[in-house]
């Protein structure tokens, strides 16, 4: 019998020694923009919105996983959040896109899996809300299920997600700090030729600009031409796309990045909100290759925008067009970030006869030194 682990990756830190633990970017000195980051510098930090994971270990071949991401404290169903989807290149599975886009909102909690695990995941979603109270009369979810492809550590084809796991991350969903690196929907992702995975990032708008929290979190699993703050980190290593000029290699992959935010958004400015996350992913080094699929899910938890699933009329107050600049920086700020972290808090993984190796860190410092990137 093959030997299962589940681990329940929810807001609790690492209990391993310091010198054991993988690093953030700003322990690194790596501190993108201009504005801060909340308290725990996470996607958390948008109030309501809680993040649940569950890391699956399965033998020698399963490396995969679950992130749970719910808007609000409340029936995602019932009170739904205005939302908006950005395609950057749409080689992927997102379920549930059409009908975001269409309607504008977000019925139920965002989950990010891997590619061939998404349908799963999502019939095991609707069966959870199903058995929430008052939905007893519900004829139609729209589940929105995002991915990356995993199975050059995981054993994709055995479709390793369950509905218990999936109930778990849901489930144990909490605010605070978020696992990341190789947690969640990022057990088995490789990003830029290192070990890939989740990294969340936020950004605190000042009073000036309207006071509102940005949040990100990414599930990286792409490539490029790794640049941390500009410096060529990818190059100096010796590990990037086209590195050899006969290869077709254009580093393929995929990434899903979710944004949040308390700023009172309507879906259309939302959707101009998604779009600059490609720009904070451009920062990285990506040039959204041919094979990559790069979403972005952004959302707006401000009760001003809310609305009832049964509402005849809504009334809402949103944020002007000509207030929008400073939340466009703190997106594209937040995510650049979340995925430097989700490449540095990533460790070593093996699977399916193939290891990823952690991206080096005191390698990647000194290359920030050396070209007066680090802060510290």
């Amino acid at each position: 019998m093959r030997h299962l682990v589940l681990v329940l990756s929810m807001t609790v830190a690492s209990t391993l020694p310091l010198a054991a633990q993988r690093a953030r970017a700003r322990d690194l000195g790596v501190a993108p923009g201009v504005f801060a980051p909340g308290a725990n510098n996470a996607i958390t930090d948008v109030a309501g919105v809680r993040v649940g994971q569950v890391t699956v270990t399965e033998g020698d071949g399963v490396r995969t996983g679950i992130t749970a991401i719910i808007p609000h404290e409340g029936n995602a169903y019932a009170e739904r959040v205005p939302a908006a989807i950005w395609v950057g290149n749409g080689f992927g599975k997102l379920i549930g896109s059409t009908q975001a886009n269409e309607l504008g909102e977000l019925e139920t909690p965002i989950l990010l899996t891997c590619t061939l695990c998404v349908w799963k995941a999502a019939d095991a979603m609707v069966e959870w809300l199903l058995e929430k109270p008052g939905m007893d009369k519900v004829r139609s979810i729209n589940p929105v299920v995002g991915e990356t492809n995993d199975g050059g550590l995981n054993d994709i084809r055995a479709r390793p997600i369950t509905t218990a796991q999936v109930r778990q991350a849901l489930d144990g969903a909490r605010g605070g700090p978020v696992a990341e690196g190789s947690v969640g929907a990022g057990h088995g992702t490789v990003a830029f030729g290192w070990k890939g995975g989740i990294g969340t990032s936020s950004r605190l708008l000042p009073a000036a600009l309207g006071g509102y929290t940005v949040g990100v979190l990414v599930q990286s699993n792409f490539g490029g031409v790794l640049q941390v703050m500009g410096a060529p980190v990818g190059q100096e290593l010796g590990q990037y796309a086209f590195k050899n000029a006969l290869s077709k290699d254009g580093g393929d992959g995929s990434i899903m990045m979710v944004v949040a935010t308390d700023a009172p958004l309507s879906d259309r400015n939302l959707k101009r909100v998604a779009s600059r996350a490609m720009m904070g992913l451009g920062r990285t080094g990506s040039s959204a290759s041919n094979g990559s699929g790069d979403y972005v899910i952004a959302f707006s938890t401000a009760k001003e925008v809310r609305r009832a699933f049964n509402a005849t009329r809504l009334q809402t107050t949103e944020l002007a067009n000509e207030e929008m600049s400073g939340v466009f920086e703190a997106v594209v700020e937040a995510t650049e970030e979340a995925i430097y972290n989700s490449l540095f808090q990533a460790t070593t993984v093996s699977g399916g006869g193939r290891t990823v190796e952690a991206i080096p860190l005191e390698k990647v410092r000194g290359i920030l030194k050396k070209y007066g990137r680090a802060l510290r």
